[in-house]
């Protein structure tokens, strides 16, 4: 076997450890946050792995670039951080609450302030 194929082996490998890695944070982690930091984390980089094995695997066996598995690896580096982060933001706007072992609550000022503001111009309208 060459360079390439083991190459192509462990890089599937690794994208499936982090799959498993991507599940067993999802069941094993106590609130919303830790489990959407988990698995953004993880399947982004699973992901990433097992398309570039594929790639890789297309170019040296049958000397095919493949552009679009290269444009589905930008596409999930992309919209998978942005999905998350949306998702979490929404789940604190909700009032999902942290863990009781949460040691910091970053956002609580900021959001606390623009109620603050809400409630100002509420006021304001209806005065």
């Amino acid at each position: 076997m060459s360079a390439i194929e083991w190459l192509i082996i462990i890089l599937v490998i690794l994208g499936g450890a982090f799959s498993v890695i991507a599940s067993i944070g999802i069941i094993r982690l106590p609130d919303v946050y830790s489990r959407l930091h988990s698995t953004g984390k993880s399947s982004v980089t699973a992901s990433i792995l097992i398309l570039l094995s594929t790639f890789l695997y297309f170019l040296y066996h049958h000397q095919l670039f493949l552009g679009k598995v290269l444009l589905g690896i930008a596409f999930i580096v992309i919209t998978v951080p942005i999905a998350v982060f949306i998702i979490a933001r929404t789940a604190y706007r909700s009032g999902t609450s942290l863990h009781k072992s949460s040691v910091r609550d970053e956002l609580k000022p900021y959001y606390d302030q623009l109620k603050d503001v809400d409630n100002d111009k509420k006021q304001e309208n209806n005065g």
